[in-house]
């Protein structure tokens, strides 16, 4: 995990594509990096022989959108929308399926590869990019087939997907670091995991975020409840004790201390 811990750390020299690969090893562990960091290369050289000699910012923009969603086949997984592997570097990669954050992400790292100036988007409830350079500005909506939107159209799908007038929060639609993406991954994967009901890996998945995000109080009832139904208990009372020390007005604070509770007289009876 030490391309993802760099960047959650948010150093300079760390690799979305890296650490998001890193991630994907929570859902496939030992998952080798090196053959899909390769399809990313091949991705990127695929736009770059398609454009030839063109250079402008729109030929990319064609090129890229092209290329992606229409040779290569990536689309936004409508139907399974919460598979784990959906956000999953390698499993995108693989089956041309994903998130919204995760698509964007191929987007990215491609982008980069070709010295593009393409940066995320955090729109509540849908991750997007932006290419800003050359005389062009657009954003980039990567689930919906690299549709080509303005803000207004980004205020509108803010509005529609999660309920967010975004108009007086104009710093929704500047770029997020490798840091945020990363957050948002793992909190998506998280999420994923208690759907699934895949208990460990989400426990796993939150040891990143706790690490991450040391005072996030959320995480820790989250782990609890995880390492609850693995019967971690004693665990699971350290993630408790943790939640209300870090949430003292949390308004399921009775109901956390009778879980505490029971908890700690069930571990009696069996000592």
């Amino acid at each position: 995990m030490q391309h993802l811990d760099a960047a959650l750390r948010n150093e300079s020299s760390s690799q979305l594509d890296l650490a998001a690969l890193d991630m994907a090893s929570i859902e496939t562990p030992g998952l080798p990096a090196a053959p899909w960091m390769a399809e990313l290369d091949r991705i990127a050289a695929g736009i770059a022989e398609g454009m030839g000699r063109e250079t402008s910012a729109e030929a990319f923009v064609r090129m890229a959108n092209g290329y992606l969603f229409v040779e290569l086949g990536f689309q936004g997984n409508q139907a399974e929308y919460d598979d784990p592997r959906n956000s999953c570097l390698d499993q995108v990669l693989r089956r041309r399926l994903g998130l919204p954050i995760t698509l964007s992400v191929v987007y990215l790292e491609v982008a980069r590869r070709l010295k593009r100036p393409v940066f995320g988007i955090g729109l509540p409830g849908h991750f997007i990019v932006q290419y800003n350079g050359g005389g062009l500005r657009t954003f980039i909506d990567p689930f919906h087939g690299g549709k080509l939107l303005d803000d207004k159209d980004c205020i509108m799908l803010a509005r529609d997907i999660a309920g967010v007038d975004i108009t007086q929060e104009p710093r929704l639609l500047e770029p997020v670091d490798k840091r945020y993406i990363l957050l948002r991954m793992l909190n998506n994967l998280k999420a994923a995991y208690f759907r699934a009901q895949q208990y460990g890996k989400a426990a796993a998945t939150l040891d990143v975020l706790i690490a991450a995000t040391p005072k996030a109080a959320e995480h820790y009832k989250a782990r609890a409840i995880a390492r609850t139904q693995l019967r971690e208990f004693t665990e699971a009372m350290a993630d408790f004790n943790a939640y209300l020390r870090l949430a003292p007005n949390a308004a399921d604070r009775e109901e956390t201390r009778r879980q505490l509770s029971a908890i700690h007289r069930w571990l009696g009876s069996v000592n």
